[in-house]
């Protein structure tokens, strides 16, 4: 067990756990930390290959996605962030245009939240959402297709790019990730278990098959540069072979490209890779 889950076990004992949000009277709860040199480094703003506003936006959808994945809508966010002393009222302002454009894209309020002062930038934001049928990763049945989203792997080669001092695309998935909440809104009703991939294919299928206490027949192979790629926030789901046509019609309308590439099977499955995120 690596740290990260050896420690929430120590604090969290709830049945609310082990989801990509918590789902409460109708309302799903998920937060998500977005630190300098974890998540960006300070060189990489200097150099001009990212903004403090797409850092600011970033950091809201990859908390979006959390929503997307349990189908909730996002009605209101708390931002705690630390700032720098050294930031300019310009930065801030830039900043504040990033969450405020997350905010008007995906139509939600901004309620509130802490700042404080501090020598790197941090931001924490807790996002609130509406569902009336909320999609968890403990429901993927056996005979299920599990399918993502979209295409993997250049959010690892953008980051990669960046760790060597090199330019990246200003559309690069690293930057500005693509969600996918049209398309899954409307399949919702068609998809048994879901969640976003964060930490990369291999390591959520693990988490997805401890969920769902399930295993995995590949019928696809899937590449080290495609199933190790972090911070995609495509979605990873599960689905019935009667509603695959239906979901394929609807990712056809919303231009999503779908790749099933395995069955739930009795069992269990374990990644033998480490988290993505890189070191200090």
């Amino acid at each position: 067990m690596n740290k990260e889950d050896f420690f929430i076990k120590q604090i969290q004992n709830s049945k609310y756990n082990g989801d990509d949000g918590a789902f409460i009277d109708g309302y799903v709860y998920s937060m998500d930390a977005f630190f300098e040199d974890i998540h960006f480094k300070k060189e990489w703003i200097k150099e001009g290959n990212i903004s403090l506003k797409q850092i600011a936006y970033k950091s809201m959808l990859v908390n979006i996605s959390d929503a997307i994945a349990m189908n909730a809508k996002p009605k209101y966010a708390l931002i705690t962030i630390a700032i720098p002393k050294t930031y300019t009222q310009n930065e801030l302002k830039e900043l504040a245009d990033g969450f405020k454009k997350a905010a008007r894209d995906y139509d939600f309020e901004i309620i509130g939240g802490d700042t404080i002062e501090n020598h790197k930038l941090d931001i924490s934001i807790t996002i609130i959402s509406k569902t009336e049928n909320p999609i968890y990763r403990k429901d993927v049945k056996i005979g299920d297709f599990i399918c993502y989203t979209g295409k993997l792997g250049d959010s690892k080669k953008g980051l990669e790019s960046l760790l060597k001092g090199q330019k990246i695309k200003k559309n690069s998935k690293f930057i500005k990730p693509k969600l996918r909440a049209d398309f899954f809104y409307e399949a919702s009703k068609y998809i048994n278990s879901s969640m976003d991939i964060s930490d990369g294919l291999f390591l959520d299928l693990e988490k997805l098959s401890i969920a769902s206490n399930i295993g995995f027949e590949f019928f696809k192979d899937i590449k080290e540069e495609i199933g190790t790629s972090g911070e995609e926030y495509e979605i990873l789901f599960s689905a019935s072979l009667k509603n695959l046509k239906k979901i394929e019609n609807i990712a056809k309308k919303h231009k999503v490209k779908l790749n099933y590439f395995a069955k739930a099977v009795k069992g269990s499955y374990k990644s033998g890779f480490s988290n993505h995120h890189f070191k200090n």
